[in-house]
C-alpha cells in the first residue's frame, strides 16, 4: 500500500461537490469530512488495495491457491448461527445488533457507528455515533441506499473516544482502514456485512415501484436463497417474488455505477462478518477473519444456535445462463419463473454453493460492465482473486 502523507485537517468537500471518483462515488462519507486529505489513496474506487489491507487488517492476505479464500476472502472459522431469543424489529434475528449492544455494554467499546434512519423515512439513511444500546437498536434493519458511514469519522476524533466498533459495508470499510492510523484509537473493531447493490433514493423508489404490489408499506427486504426477493411489509405479511421475475429490462440502470465495479461483497477487510448468503434459509453466515473477530464473535456465542456450514448442488451452469440473460434485460412471465424458482429452489446451489453462485453472477456481471464502461480501469479495479472467478466463464464481448 502507499504510504500516506502526515494527517491533515483538509477542507471537506462541499455536499453536493463533484467527488474524486466522480460517477463511481458510492458516498461512503470520507469525502465529507477532512479525511478527505486521503482520498486518492483510500478510496476503493480510486485505489483499489484490498490485498495490501487484509495483510495488515489479518496478518496475510488471500491464498490464491485455496478456493474458499478466493471466494470468502482471509478467514480462520465459518458458521450458520441465529439467535435463540431473536431482537423485535430485527431484519433477520438480530445478530447484528446484539454483538454491538453487548460490546457497548461491557464497556468493549465506548462507541458504535451504525446506521439510523431520518424521522421521516425509513430508507434515508442517517450514519450515527451511538453511544446507548437504543440508539444502536435504532439501526435495525438494512437500509438498502448508499450510505454516508464515514461521515461521523470527526465525530469520533473530536468525541475523545479510544475504543470503537464500526459496522459497515465493503467500501465504507476500505476507506476506514485505509486511514485507521490516523483516528488516535485505541482499539478498532470493525463488522461488517457483505454488500451488493446498492441503489440511491431515487433508485431504491423504481426498485420498489417496479417489484412490490404495495410499494409504499415495504418494511425491508432482502434478495434470499430461495432465488426469491422477501418484501416485508408493515402489516408483518411477507410478498415473495422471484429472481427470474423481476423486470431486469427496467432495472438494468437502478443500481449505483460504484456497486457495478464492486468486487468485495463479502466484506474482506472487517475483523467479523455477519450475513447470510452462506448459510441454510432462516440462519445467518458467520465469516471470522482474525482474532479481533473471534473476540467480537465471544460476546454472543451462548445467546446462538449455531451449526457448521454446509454446501450442496452445482453453480456453474446456472450462473453461465444467467449471463446473457441479464446482459439482454430478460424477464420471464411470472408464471415461468415462479416454477422456475421452485425446480432451481429444490436441486440448486444451497449454502457456500449459494454463495458462490451469488458471487459468480455478480462478478461476471461487474466485470462485463467495468470493461464496456471504464475499460481503462479494468486491470487495476479488478483484485487477482476476482478475475480467477470471472476465468471460469465465458462472457460475451
Amino acid at each position: 500500500m502507499t504510504s500516506l502523507a502526515p494527517h491533515k485537517k483538509a477542507r471537506a468537500l462541499k455536499p453536493n461537490s463533484r467527488r474524486p471518483a466522480k460517477e463511481l462515488c458510492s458516498e461512503c462519507g470520507l469525502c465529507d469530512t477532512y479525511y478527505v486529505h486521503y482520498v486518492k489513496e483510500a478510496c476503493a474506487f480510486l485505489n483499489q488495495q484490498i490485498a495490501e489491507l487484509e495483510e495488515e487488517a489479518h496478518g496475510r492476505s488471500r491464498d490464491l491457491d485455496n478456493a474458499d479464500d478466493i471466494y470468502f476472502g482471509v478467514h480462520r472459522s465459518m458458521m450458520a448461527a441465529k439467535k435463540k431469543q431473536p431482537i423485535e424489529g430485527a431484519q433477520w434475528t438480530g445478530i447484528v445488533s446484539s454483538i454491538a449492544c453487548e460490546m457497548l455494554t461491557r464497556g468493549m467499546v465506548e462507541g458504535v457507528v451504525c446506521v439510523s434512519n431520518s424521522s421521516e423515512d425509513r430508507f434515508q439513511p442517517r450514519p450515527i455515533l451511538a453511544r446507548t444500546t437504543e440508539e444502536i437498536l435504532s439501526a435495525r434493519v438494512n437500509k438498502p441506499t448508499l450510505s454516508p458511514n464515514l461521515s461521523v469519522l470527526e465525530e469520533i476524533e473530536k468525541s475523545g473516544m479510544k475504543r470503537l466498533l464500526v459496522i459497515g459495508v465493503g467500501c465504507q470499510i476500505q476507506a476506514l482502514r485505509s486511514v485507521e492510523k490516523q483516528l488516535g484509537l485505541e482499539k478498532l473493531y470493525v463488522l461488517g456485512t457483505p454488500c451488493v447493490d446498492n441503489v440511491t433514493r431515487e433508485g431504491l423508489d423504481k426498485f420498489l415501484k417496479t417489484t412490490s404490489k404495495s410499494p409504499d408499506t415495504v418494511v425491508h427486504y432482502e434478495f434470499m436463497q430461495d432465488f426469491r426477493v422477501h418484501f416485508k411489509h408493515e402489516d408483518g405479511s411477507i410478498e415473495l417474488v422471484p429472481f427470474f421475475g423481476l423486470k431486469t429490462n427496467q432495472l438494468k440502470d437502478v443500481f449505483a455505477p460504484s456497486c457495478m465495479t464492486c468486487f468485495d461483497y463479502v466484506n474482506s477487510l472487517a475483523d467479523l462478518v455477519v450475513g447470510y448468503m452462506g448459510a441454510p434459509f432462516g440462519w445467518q453466515w458467520i465469516v471470522v477473519r482474525n482474532e479481533t473477530g473471534e473476540e467480537m464473535l465471544e460476546v454472543v456465542r451462548e445467546q446462538l444456535h449455531t451449526q457448521p456450514v454446509m454446501s450442496s448442488g452445482d453453480r456453474k451452469q446456472a450462473v453461465q445462463n444467467s449471463i446473457p440473460a441479464y446482459d439482454k434485460g430478460v424477464t420471464l412471465p411470472m408464471w415461468a419463473a415462479k416454477m422456475m424458482g421452485v425446480v432451481i429452489e429444490k436441486i440448486g446451489p444451497k449454502g457456500l454453493e449459494y454463495a458462490r453462485f451469488s458471487i459468480d453472477s455478480h462478478f461476471t456481471r461487474n466485470y462485463l460492465y467495468l470493461k464496456r464502461n471504464y475499460p481503462e480501469k479494468l486491470n487495476a479495479q479488478v483484485p487477482d482473486y476476482a478475475k480467477k472467478i470471472v476465468d471460469q466463464y465465458k462472457l460475451p464481448e
